[in-house]
């Protein structure tokens, strides 16, 4: 059997309901679904033991993805992204296990690949035949690549002021190219309109069901790579935060089938200083967050005034015993050079958010010298090179 997916369930109260239908939000109280899976089942049929000889993508944790029938998946070979050692920078903190998880290296160059793999494969399993994503930048292009795999249109919609790049690779891919004069929920609102005027699916952060279930897989790469072990933190950039949601998703899975065991790795939310609704929320102490006003920030993939699915951030965050902080875009640019001048890795600023977070956090003593710990660099820095600047003396 290709997947376990057994059914999908509303995180606010419950609910259940059929994965043999196109499902967005739950209808009982407009909240994420999760997929749930038959792991009992999983259990007695599979060892952990088998992942390992199996190809070096997502799709080889297969049983645990929505995708029922092989012949849907839609892959450019998305996932298997190395889990790198950094030894410079965790000599350099005094750090004993430091890890950097280089989602660069995914096709479009960020994590999103993931994501969107996973969404537009089990949609067009389900019958779609178009659709319509709203996005920062990178989901919008990962979206007209994946789509032009399957061979669908998708209509794009992303704020004017997106990245070039974004928007060359969703026009070159074929997708319908649409810029709002606004931010990232405005895109969503013009989005889901268009969706339900032109009889489209949106692909909306989490405003589906298995976008979580793509990204989930870095979760259960780390775990695999890390021989079958959690880390004791993860660091992560967080816009509308489907990675966290998705990572402690995997690990609660992997620990309901007996693959792993111990505790869950704590998650720490890192945001822009201009755009902080997750940080603002967890030190008030609240469930829920507030839009923040004219959010500003060079992060792109950062720039979410308002995260659909914050109730389920800040629950993570909470239970693992995290905690979330914000850091100012200077520092993220100064912390590319330095994750590629120590690390040769070529960072995006969300990405180098994270490193700027992991010295805070020690200085701090929230996190410990002799922890393993996790940093998620979510994409590619050549997508942001207009933010290096380069001297006569360097180019000498």
């Amino acid at each position: 059997m290709f997947s376990y997916l057994d059914h999908l369930e509303c995180t606010q109260c419950g609910k259940t309901y059929s994965h043999t239908e196109l499902q967005k939000t739950s209808l009982c109280c407009g909240k994420v679904l999760f997929a749930r899976y038959d792991l009992p089942r999983l259990r007695r049929d599979l060892d952990r033991a088998v992942f390992a000889g199996r190809p070096d993508n997502m799709w080889r944790f297969s049983e645990l993805l929505p995708v029922i029938q092989p012949e849907h998946v839609l892959t450019l070979g998305e996932g298997g992204t190395p889990l790198l050692e950094a030894r410079n920078l965790a000599k350099k903190l005094g750090l004993k296990s430091l890890f950097i998880k280089e989602e660069g290296l995914n096709p479009t160059g960020t994590f999103k690949a993931r994501g969107i793999a996973a969404a537009v494969s089990k949609a067009q399993e389900l019958g779609v035949t178009g659709f319509t994503m709203p996005s920062a930048g990178n989901a919008a292009g990962a979206a007209a690549t994946y789509c032009a795999r399957a061979g669908l249109p998708v209509k794009v919609f992303m704020p004017q002021d997106a990245p070039l790049s974004n928007q060359k690779e969703s026009v070159m891919a074929g997708s319908e190219l649409n810029l709002v004069d606004g931010l990232i929920g405005d895109a969503g609102r013009i989005a889901v309109a268009v969706a339900e005027e032109q009889h489209l699916f949106d692909l909306s952060t989490l405003k589906e069901p298995y976008r979580a279930e793509g990204k989930k897989t870095m979760g259960l790469e780390i775990a695999l790579q890390l021989g079958w072990k959690m880390p004791d933190a993860i660091i992560y950039p967080t816009g509308g935060g489907t990675g966290i949601i998705g990572m402690h998703k995997a690990f609660q899975e992997l620990l309901e089938l007996g693959w792993i065991e111990g505790r869950q790795p704590r998650f720490i939310a890192v945001q822009p200083e201009g755009c902080q609704p997750i940080v603002r929320a967890f030190q008030e102490g609240k469930e829920t967050s507030q839009p923040w006003a004219n959010a500003t920030t060079l992060a792109d993939g950062l720039r979410v005034p308002h995260p659909f699915a914050d109730y389920l951030i800040l629950d993570v965050i909470r239970k693992t015993g995290g905690t979330a902080i914000a850091v100012a875009d200077s520092s993220m640019v100064d912390a590319m050079y330095e994750i590629a001048a120590s690390e040769g890795i070529i960072a995006c600023p969300e990405g180098a958010a994270t490193l700027v977070g992991l010295k805070r956090l020690l200085g701090d003593g929230f996190l410990s010298p002799d922890e393993t710990i996790v940093l998620l660099n979510t994409g590619s820095g050549y997508k942001y090179l207009d933010l290096i600047q380069v001297s006569a003396r360097d180019a000498a």
